[in-house]
């Protein structure tokens, strides 16, 4: 059977302890994985300083071509996992049976993984603003004004607790290697074979197998990752992103509430970005926090929300092998089972209608697993609970809301793709401060520009820009 052993700075190591991975429809074992304790993470960190030391010994031209070189043997090798052979195609085939995710979105998220890899040049100089790589390197050098500077590492290492919900998001790590910095992660429990694949693909490019350790494990492996590491990186719910938003140690990504809006100039013609807008909500089966959790518009809220309604309503789970599924299981059937019941107990609530009703049942529940099929709600005003809702599913509001009241009433928003040519409108959501990512046009927000910080630039949180200054010929090394 296979096994995926913990990684201690990239040395494996089988626990005896060990944790089940089964086929998510079928309940069939594939495969087995080692679960640590605490302990053992906190025993391992004392060594973190081991792992920048290591890459600092790489130049950083050299380190991006090594990037390259991995990301070509994590989309097209066959790399060792746990012992055994992996190709591409088992790659895919083993995260969909754990997952729930169709075939063609695992391998869609390698893609995006190798293009982030195959582009960290670009990727790094756009984060840095062209800084020499070799400064961080180095921790010091002269600007092209010949004024000294420094940056100096937070942490050697970053501790990071990855989800199951998306494989994307494996983007907003990779850059840390060719930074320097070392990596210690906790895989979800459900995916942990893009972890797995990267640092394979990483060694086998010639990264030095110290600069990562692999902690599979619960919730204490989580808690012990962050709690050893002077820099981390979590994902999770609301209750996370409360828990972490005032630590300057833990960059936190939650839900995200990304938003289309359709400013009082186009939403007449709300008609010609109807494709846009579906596309934002469902991509990639509607479980990041890019995807669109809600379509503000001054008018026409009913008939934008019947006809998106109409577009995506009819779509049903189909076997996560066929290339046009287009909805991920999900792999605890309570958890689908109690988002619809919130969602029928807000329905309850006047003011909101579910305009997909009328296409069947949203919940589709088996033994072991459980669907939710596309959900498209019409809310009168942006006060209805389920405006202000987001969830793992192609499920997003349509909401009616004055257009000088929107930006207000559209809240925290990760993305907002403004559809507007309003001069002064645009100019108000340049200067919203509730905004993060801003689209201004039909540009759908699941479309990244990856030479711009997705979620908080990684740069500036690794490192912190100091004063530096030298007497002549005191600087020795």
């Amino acid at each position: 059977m296979l096994h995926i052993p913990a990684l201690r700075w990239g040395e494996p190591y089988k626990s005896l302890d060990t944790e089940k991975l089964v086929r998510f429809d079928t309940g069939e074992v594939i495969g087995e994985m080692s679960k640590i304790v605490g302990g053992l993470v906190e025993r391992d960190m004392r060594f973190a300083h081991r792992a920048r030391s290591a890459l600092r010994d790489i130049p950083p031209a050299q380190l991006l071509e090594m990037c390259k070189t991995a990301g070509e043997l994590y989309l097209n090798g066959t790399l060792e996992i746990g012992g055994e052979a992996q190709t591409p195609e088992d790659f895919v085939r083993l995260q969909s049976a754990t997952t729930g995710i169709p075939y063609h979105l695992c391998r869609a998220n390698m893609k995006k993984n190798h293009f982030v890899l195959h582009n960290m040049p670009q990727m790094l100089d756009a984060l840095t603003r062209g800084l020499d790589l070799n400064i961080l390197r180095k921790g010091y050098g002269v600007e092209p004004r010949g004024v000294p500077l420094s940056y100096q590492a937070y942490a050697p290492v970053l501790g990071i607790v990855l989800p199951n919900n998306s494989p994307g998001v494996h983007t907003l790590w990779l850059p840390v290697i060719p930074l320097q910095v070392g990596l210690v992660l906790k895989p979800g429990p459900a995916e942990p074979w893009t972890p797995y694949r990267m640092a394979a693909a990483f060694f086998q490019a010639g990264i030095p197998k110290q600069a990562m350790s692999l902690y599979p494990g619960g919730i204490d492996i989580g808690m012990a990752v962050m709690g050893a590491s002077q820099r981390s990186l979590i994902f999770g719910g609301q209750a996370t992103v409360d828990q972490y938003k005032t630590n300057p140690r833990v960059q936190v990504h939650g839900p995200g509430w990304s938003k289309v809006i359709l400013g009082d100039d186009q939403a007449d013609n709300w008609e010609k970005h109807l494709p846009m807008i579906a596309e934002s909500i469902a991509i990639n089966s509607g479980r990041g926090c890019i995807n669109a959790s809600a379509v503000f518009t001054p008018r026409h809220g009913r008939k934008i929300a019947e006809a998106l309604a109409e577009k995506l309503g009819p779509i049903k789970p189909i076997s996560p092998e066929d290339p046009s599924s287009l909805l991920a299981a999900f792999t605890t059937p309570a958890l689908a089972l109690a988002i619809n019941t919130e969602i029928d107990n807000d329905l309850k609530t006047p003011g909101a209608h579910d305009c997909t009703a009328r296409f069947g049942q949203r919940l589709e529940a088996h033994e072991r697993h459980a669907y939710l099929r596309p959900t498209i709600i019409y809310c009168e005003s942006p006060e209805h609970p389920l405006a202000k809702k987001e969830y793992l599913f192609p499920y997003a509001a349509v909401v009616e809301c004055p257009h000088d009241k929107m930006i207000e009433k559209i809240g925290s928003t990760l993305v907002c793709s403004a559809i507007t040519g309003d001069a002064k409108f645009q100019r108000e959501l340049l200067d919203a401060v509730n905004i993060d990512r801003l689209n201004i046009g039909a540009i759908p927000t699941t479309q990244l520009n990856w030479l711009q910080p997705h979620e908080g630039n990684i740069v500036e949180f690794l490192f912190r820009n100091r004063a530096f200054q030298y007497a002549d010929n005191a600087l020795a090394i």
